[in-house]
């Protein structure tokens, strides 16, 4: 049952009720430093962080990411839903979902995707997954059967698509609160049968779905399915297994920052012989203030105090290569790998990675105190080169973008039970 189009379905969403929905959503529990996590869990007993954390203050703790730990994760989801904290919705449903930063606003609509989307490549990826991560989050699928964050996927922009939403927008919100972190958050239903059928056969004509953010998310639900196809050979289309929960954004809406990089230790080199190696391979200026890069691959560095603009060299870098061109790759092969001796990116602990969000302040920050001896700002990545790395069935290197809007927690669940 290979599809040839693009298939999203609407659900029924198990949310929280509107006076809550504020307490309720959060951001992922990995992103909170411990001693704050345990203050939210502490001050809201509505927040879902309880739900992911279904042991806070227990005596007899079970292991991460076992089957016991799981089974506690899904008895807290059921006292949610039982408290009436949760309700599932009556009508299947689109959900319109809009964040709004200080410098941003993402508007997409939150869907059931088609986990066959994913295996025939109409959805594209553009990062490699980790087979552990991946087993780890089907076995919560199989033992929580909900997924309370959907992928971030990106789709070229669609004026079908772009009318209903608009349409939407003009009317009053189902939830409309804002975040500790100044983001505003709007929710509305699309649940007009007319209106889902429309948004329904636009995405029919969009082949190429994009996952900008959560592809270990999307990889296990595409292996849960198919271990419940095996277990299911009269599976039907239309069970809850074959689709997973997606936030699909127009591209023109996606934000795609740049991955800096910081190194503590230069590879028992000074400064001043680190300096005379980048020459090799860079232009490098010394700038007098707070610096980042202007452009497709110069970078920015910050190291003894002093900043500079350091451009790649013509011939130290192959163009016609969707990887090779990309600056975290040229990074790596001309400075991390050759000079400083970093190899392997994912376990070497001297080089640590920093959102873009936090700027060439943050960079400098880190050296000044000294947990850093080099940091290094990259220019962003764009949409173009994103898609044309998935397109090539290219990977990109670890940490190369940092994609918002970064999608909250617990606002739309949607459920694998029948």
């Amino acid at each position: 049952m290979i599809g040839i189009v693009a298939k999203i379905i609407p659900f029924k969403a198990i949310r929280p009720t509107r006076d809550k929905a504020y307490l309720v959503s959060s951001m992922p529990a990995y992103i909170y430093p411990k001693h704050l996590l345990e203050a939210k869990l502490e001050s809201n007993p509505y927040t879902f962080l309880h739900v992911i954390n279904p042991e806070f203050r227990a005596d007899n703790k079970t292991q991460p990411n076992s089957v016991e730990r799981f089974e506690n994760v899904k008895e807290k989801f059921d006292e949610f839903c039982n408290n009436k904290i949760f309700l599932q919705d009556e009508k299947e449903s689109f959900y319109i979902y809009r964040q709004i930063t200080k410098t941003n606003t993402y508007i997409g609509l939150i869907t059931g995707i088609s986990v066959d989307d994913y295996l025939n490549g109409n959805i594209k990826i553009h990062e490699h997954t980790l087979t552990q991560r991946e087993e780890t989050f089907k076995l919560y699928l199989d033992v929580c059967q909900f997924n309370a964050e959907p992928v971030l996927l990106t789709y070229k922009d669609n004026p079908i698509v772009d009318a209903i939403i608009n349409k939407y927008m003009k009317t009053r919100s189902e939830y409309e609160f804002c975040t500790t972190h100044h983001i505003k958050q709007d929710l509305w239903l699309v649940n007009d049968s007319e209106d889902i059928k429309t948004l329904t056969d636009a995405f029919e004509n969009i082949n190429d779905i994009y996952v900008a953010d959560g592809h270990h998310r999307s990889a296990s639900s595409v292996l849960y399915a198919q271990s419940k196809r095996e277990e299911n050979p009269e599976h039907k289309p239309e069970d809850k297994f074959n689709y997973f929960l997606s936030y699909l954004i127009p591209e023109s809406k996606l934000n795609i920052i740049e991955y800096n990089r910081t190194v503590s230790s230069l590879n028992e080199l000074s400064i001043e012989d680190f300096l005379e190696k980048i020459k090799i391979q860079f232009e490098l200026e010394e700038k007098e203030t707070l610096y980042s890069p202007t452009h497709r691959h110069n970078f920015s560095m910050y190291i003894g105090g002093k900043w500079y603009s350091l451009t790649a060299k013509k011939g130290t870098y192959n163009e016609n290569d969707n990887v090779g061109n990309l600056d975290a790759r040229i990074l790596t092969q001309n400075i991390l790998t050759p000079i400083l001796d970093i190899v392997d990116l994912k376990t070497d602990n001297r080089i640590s990675f920093m959102e873009g969000t936090k700027g060439a302040e943050g960079l400098q920050q880190k050296v000044d105190s000294e947990e850093a001896i080099v940091a290094f700002g990259l220019y962003p990545v764009s949409i173009e080169q994103l898609k044309a790395v998935a397109d090539a069935n290219d990977i990109m290197p670890p940490k190369s973008t940092w994609i918002e809007p970064k999608m909250r927690s617990g606002l739309t669940i949607y459920s694998l039970e029948d």
